[in-house]
């Protein structure tokens, strides 16, 4: 996709940016999962436009969705001047994988809590 290509979330990926918040993912992680859900390869300006992000924001949430090893970078040099060349990323996994790492990492959060809240209720 060229960076002039205009992008749009439509109402399906709202309703999943919506979802991803309430099982506490941050709005500039969820916003740039959606925006990546279809496997298209963006830049980051692309993705900037489409969800209103910052390039800080992006730039965060992208470290987020690497360090999970969701996405890959590919650079791109200018057609034209100098620069730094354009960073493409893409998603590497497909989201069902994605929402069932989400789902496997909460149940796990949950399993702790219950533990502990047995322990507490062992002391009492």
């Amino acid at each position: 996709m060229e960076d002039g290509d205009e992008i749009m979330l439509d109402d399906k990926k709202y309703e999943m940016v919506e979802i991803l918040r309430k099982i506490n993912m941050t709005r500039p992680v969820a916003l740039t999962l959606a925006c990546l859900s279809d496997g298209c390869e963006l830049t980051s300006r692309s993705i900037e436009k489409a969800t209103g992000l910052r390039q800080p924001e992006v730039s965060i949430a992208m470290r987020y969705l690497l360090d999970n090893e969701w996405v890959e970078i590919r650079e791109e040099k200018k057609n034209e001047g100098k620069g730094r060349p354009i960073k493409l990323y893409r998603l590497v996994v497909p989201l069902d994988t994605i929402i069932n790492n989400i789902e496997n990492d909460i149940l796990s959060q949950n399993k702790s809590i219950l533990e502990n809240i047995e322990r507490l209720k062992n002391l009492s």
